[in-house]
């Protein structure tokens, strides 16, 4: 369930406004008169199945009109229990609006300086977690999960068709997997690299099942987002598929294990495209678009450009799995 708050002024406008609150059958909704003169406060509540078309209804209304503030509120709970809707049609799959959703994913593509410092600690942690063959140190570095962000941003940008959003998130994602390395290979020089630990070689061997891992990954993060609940849990799966091989690129490197750092940077590659594709597909069957026919053109165009980028590089990715034999057991000397 939703509440949409209208504030806007009296008139045309504020007319055409009720009458398309009345067409989405709503739950309730009151009329309130602030203390400003000429001055309206519409409350509306109304069911997530129908939430997201009357938000673009309202914004279509109020198209050219100025001074006015649409703002829309989750309610967790809401008594007494509501009863099937009156108009006869069964319920949609709920998921949060299109603006929820940007405003919740938009957060994770600003590159700030709490970004930087959460992917140079996590790396840290997932560099001597796997060094020292410590699982849990592994897992504490997944729980941070900083990538996440961007990711998501780059996908919802895509499925939007804003290239301010797709540019801003893949600098963001680019920057911090960059720090990523550069923390894995600065620490190379500080700490003995232990090369027979398991859970440091492991990430050298690239395997075709790392692609299923990351496609559910990337596919759950994206409909736990769409559908408003937290995706810190999922948050984990991504960091599994980001941060302790883009660490483990930078201990190799640093560590003139240049064969092992390349193959480290090819299950990074592989993961990255996994996770954005994934997203992106399920963006577009979860239909989050913009609300204009024009946006929406631009959005596909946007989805069928980055999807064929991101094939191709999975499809390189799986072939040199395949030709150079890349999932066999590192065996060192």
């Amino acid at each position: 369930m939703r509440r949409l708050e209208v504030h806007l002024k009296e008139g045309d406008a504020f007319d055409a406004v009720i009458r398309a609150v009345k067409h989405f059958d709503p739950i309730d909704y009151s009329i309130v008169r602030p203390e400003q003169d000429n001055r309206r406060l519409i409350n509306v509540l109304v069911r997530d199945g129908a939430s997201q078309e009357l938000v673009d209804a309202i914004q279509s209304t109020l198209e050219g009109e100025r001074d006015w503030r649409l703002n829309v509120i989750a309610v967790e709970a809401s008594l007494p229990n509501l009863q099937t809707s009156t108009n006869g049609k069964e319920e949609r799959n709920t998921q949060a609006t299109r603006e929820e959703i940007l405003l919740d994913i938009g957060k994770g593509a600003v590159f700030d300086r709490d970004f930087a410092i959460l992917v140079v600690l996590s790396t840290v942690v997932a560099a001597v977690g796997m060094n020292s063959g410590s699982v849990a140190g592994v897992i504490g570095a997944m729980v941070i999960a900083p990538l996440l962000g961007p990711i998501l941003a780059f996908a919802m940008g895509a499925a939007l068709g804003d290239i301010g959003l797709i540019k801003q998130s893949g600098v963001t994602l680019l920057g911090g997997i960059a720090i990523a390395l550069l923390s894995g290979l600065a620490l190379a020089f500080v700490v003995p690299i232990d090369l027979s630990s398991t859970e440091l070689t492991s990430r050298a061997e690239v395997r075709l099942d790392a692609v299923a891992l990351a496609l559910a990954a990337g596919g759950a993060a994206a409909l736990s987002v769409a559908k408003g609940q937290g995706a810190g849990l999922v948050g984990v799966m991504v960091a599994a598929a980001l941060l302790p091989p883009g660490a483990a690129m930078g201990l190799f490197l640093g560590s003139g294990e240049i064969e092992l750092g390349a193959r480290a940077g090819l299950l990074l590659t592989l993961n990255v495209a996994c996770l954005v594709l994934a997203a992106l597909i399920t963006f577009r069957l979860r239909k989050i678009q913009p609300r204009k026919w024009i946006e929406q053109q631009n959005a596909t165009v946007a989805i069928r450009v980055n999807m064929a980028f991101w094939i191709a590089c999975l499809l390189i990715a799986g072939a040199m799995i395949v030709y150079f034999d890349l999932g066999t057991r590192i065996e060192l000397p």
